[in-house]
């Protein structure tokens, strides 16, 4: 680990079928968007001080990259794991999810100390939501 002052930074770039209906889906999990870096090309969607989630239209997202998009509706290009606060916070988010369009992905992980759940977000993207006992991480 660093023991720069720097803390780094995850800008998670996504490609969306329909950037309006994907802001409404982040923001109504809770999570907001920062107009700053937003624009009709793509949204910036704010996960926590050191996580930002690029919603990019696919024209734009293609402009970034000489590859094909991935149909993450039928590919998996990346499996996305954000932690939880508690076991009830990975049920709050996911049930979450799912009422607002999102679909089950895989099965509940339930390991004693460590207990997820995931979903695909509405263009097939995977979100796991992981909480971890912190008394079995060992310093």
């Amino acid at each position: 680990m660093s023991t720069s002052a720097h803390q780094q930074m995850i800008f998670v770039n996504l490609p969306v079928n329909d950037l309006d209906a994907s802001k409404k889906f982040f923001t109504d999990l809770g999570y907001s968007i920062n107009p700053q870096f937003s624009d009709d090309n793509a949204a910036s969607v704010v996960i926590s001080d050191t996580i930002v989630a690029m919603l990019l239209t696919k024209p734009f997202y293609s402009t970034f990259t000489k590859k094909e998009i991935a149909d993450s509706a039928t590919t998996s290009e990346v499996l996305i794991a954000l932690s939880a606060q508690s076991r009830e916070k990975v049920d709050e988010l996911v049930d979450r999810a799912l009422a607002l369009g999102g679909s089950p992905s895989g099965e509940t992980q339930d390991h004693g100390f460590m207990y997820g759940r995931s979903f695909d977000d509405l263009d097939g993207h995977t979100w796991e939501i992981v909480w971890m006992d912190p008394s079995a991480v060992q310093s």
